[in-house]
């Protein structure tokens, strides 16, 4: 299950103040990951997700590179039903069919091929091959519920005698702010605070469940947000919050029917329930100019769309397309620094819950593992005894980069990544042991941190350590080029061929 554009300290369960009782319910019965890294943006993520390889070759010419063998191939082979219910952003458009989920080994897909589109009327919603806009003409139509109620069905309806793939892929709570209003009046006045008090009482939290530790700091506010008693048209900052976590509230709902439905087939106890976010929280300030095919111009009523973030005019409803901006985001990613299209902490760190009561001994457990979504796809290929084809797209299968969380789910300790690598949008970065090199890209100035004594990245000590610091620039150089040649794993890294 995937949530879209949403920080690490927003669920209850690592320290936020949004309801979210069934995932907590999951963290409470099962483990959590504090270390997880995914890549800073939406489509780069799904692509290293489902291919267990870096996006830097997994994702071409806007699909999954046809050299990767995705986890829904792979598990179809090895005999599971394969559903996907949710956003795909892996195909160039509506046209490029060839690349839609029912091509890439999905046996069912309910969604939408686009990035982002409105909650209540959801530009590229397809069922399998086919258009399926029709859905969003019933009255009471939301996107999010449409996600649940769909992969519950999926669930309900799998052969009773197959083993089952499900892969849950949210928009929420991606722009545009979206959320039906019985949602967002649950969160009335719970902003009032602003973001420096709250994400001081978030910090507090997440030092106390052992999210952070005792001694990490809490970040300053960003240079780009002013003091809550100083921001601009409070109420309607208060109301962006509100309907973000209305969102996410949603969501959470869903999730519950998911669960629901795997009590009620009797799969609950030996299914692999794993809960991330595909990036951190997103600071863009949506503008009124901005268009796009997810844009419609037009309600379902044929009222006008009113985008960009307008102080004054009330996110929630179908005809406004509004994000949560800076402010806000900066709260979703507490104690860390940056957002979204980052490559420091705040852009690439992900919650992971995972649940399994036939297989993982913990119970509400954590652990400080150090891992990256590239090794989702190996630990599900271990844990179900699937194995990767030879070959991909007609030639020979590009290695995996992931390694396998399985030892780690037992309590026990794995082998694990010795490098782990970053490069897209606005960041690149290469993290090695307790060090992590990282650079903003326009900026073009490497920094270097020790994240064993500053793990918010408040202290740049390349100058300090200037042989570590050409070491890793070589390092992910060397990386950077061998990714664009679509070659073999870095000379020199131990382990397996492909990590």
């Amino acid at each position: 299950i995937m949530a879209d554009d949403m920080g690490l300290s927003d669920l209850g369960c690592y320290g936020g103040e949004i309801a979210t009782p069934n995932l907590d319910r999951l963290a409470q019965n099962g483990l959590r990951f504090t270390r997880l890294y995914n890549n800073n943006m939406c489509t780069v993520t799904r692509a290293a997700l489902l291919t267990g390889i870096y996006h830097t070759v997994a994702f071409r010419k806007k699909a999954i590179n046809p050299r990767c063998a995705t986890l829904a191939e792979s598990l179809h082979a090895a005999g599971y039903s394969t559903r996907i219910s949710g956003k795909w952003h892996l195909a160039e458009g509506e046209k490029d069919k060839h690349n839609w989920p029912c091509q890439r080994g999905f046996e069912e897909f309910y969604g939408t091929i686009y990035g982002a589109s409105s909650f209540f009327a959801p530009a590229s919603l397809k069922r399998n091959n086919s258009d399926a806009s029709k859905d969003f003409e019933k009255p009471g139509y939301y996107y999010t519920d449409a996600i649940s109620d769909n992969a519950a069905a999926m669930i309900a309806k799998a052969p009773k005698d197959k083993p089952l793939f499900m892969y849950v892929a949210y928009t929420s709570p991606h722009w545009p702010l979206h959320a039906l209003e019985e949602d967002i009046a649950k969160y009335k006045g719970k902003y009032a605070k602003g973001w420096d008090t709250l994400r001081a009482e978030r910090y507090k939290r997440m030092r106390k469940l052992g999210i952070v530790t005792e001694d990490m700091a809490l970040s300053p506010r960003n240079p780009k947000v002013p003091e809550w008693k100083d921001a601009e048209a409070p109420e309607w900052q208060e109301r962006r919050m509100e309907v973000y976590a209305a969102q996410i509230d949603r969501m959470d709902q869903g999730i519950g029917l998911i669960i629901e439905s795997l009590k009620k087939t009797g799969r609950l106890e030996n299914t692999v329930v794993m809960f991330l976010i595909d990036n951190g929280g997103c600071h863009v300030e949506y503008t009124p100019n901005r268009k796009g095919p997810y844009l419609p111009e037009k309600t379902r009523e044929g009222k006008p769309m009113k985008p960009g973030n307008v102080p004054g005019l009330m996110p929630g409803p179908e005809n406004t397309y509004q994000s949560y901006g800076y402010g806000w985001a900066n709260l979703s990613n507490t104690p860390y620094r940056l957002f979204k299209q980052f490559d420091h902490e705040g852009g690439i760190r992900t919650p992971l819950i995972a649940h399994w009561p036939k297989g993982i001994s913990s119970r509400g457990g954590l652990t400080g593992e150090v891992a990256h979504l590239v090794d989702i796809l190996p630990t599900l290929v271990e844990l179900t005894g699937a194995r990767l084809p030879e070959t991909s797209g007609n030639t020979q299968r590009i290695p995996v980069n992931g390694r396998s969380l399985a030892a780690v789910f037992k309590g026990q300790k794995r082998q694990g990544h010795d490098f782990i690598y970053f490069s897209h949008n606005r960041g690149r970065a290469i993290r090695h042991g307790k060090w992590k090199l990282v650079q903003e890209k326009k900026k073009k100035v490497w920094e270097l941190y020790d994240l064993s004594l500053d793990p918010v990245e408040l202290h740049d000590i390349s100058t300090k350590h200037p042989e570590i610091t050409e070491r890793l620039k070589e390092r992910w150089a060397a990386w950077f080029k061998q990714q664009a040649n679509k070659s073999s794993p870095v000379p020199g890294d131990p382990g397996k061929k492909g990590n």
